[in-house]
């Protein structure tokens, strides 16, 4: 039985150890740290104010990655046809995935910077070699080229 209880944990402690990265909680100061610095990225593009909606968000030692869609204070859509990326621009509102936006992060200092980002990408750019080795802490499973 005590074998059982050995192979359970060593089994257990593998596949925690597999996973480099952490989901900063909802309300925590770390995911609160993330979207703020992708804050004024997305309202260059989409107009202020924005407020994401998180699909996904990583944390490992001092990078990130977070997958979000954006939407107006309280739920509200986008109209993309009357965003700055459109207007100031001239990007074709039908050309790209909407408000979804991706971003990695690298910290500097105790700060969360948004390094690499894309607004309504329609292909998952960030499988990028470079950035792959880069931030492979937090997208290594995205990134299989074997």
């Amino acid at each position: 039985m005590l074998n059982l209880f050995i192979a359970i944990n060593v089994l257990f402690a593998g596949q925690v150890s597999a996973q480099s990265w952490v989901e900063p909680a909802r309300g925590s100061t770390g995911r609160a740290a993330l979207m703020d610095a992708l804050r004024p990225h997305a309202e260059w593009a989409l107009g202020a104010p924005v407020q994401f909606v998180v699909g996904e968000s990583r944390m490992s030692g001092d990078v990130a990655f977070a997958s979000v869609n954006a939407q107006r204070p309280g739920g509200g859509a986008i109209d993309l046809t009357h965003t700055p990326m459109v207007l100031r621009d001239g990007w074709d509102p039908h050309d790209g995935d909407g408000t979804a936006l991706q971003a990695l992060y690298r910290k500097s200092g105790a700060t969360w910077v948004a390094v690499h980002h894309e607004v309504g990408a329609t292909d998952a750019w960030f499988l990028w070699q470079p950035l792959c080795e880069e931030y492979d802490a937090v997208i290594g499973d995205y990134c299989d080229f074997n």
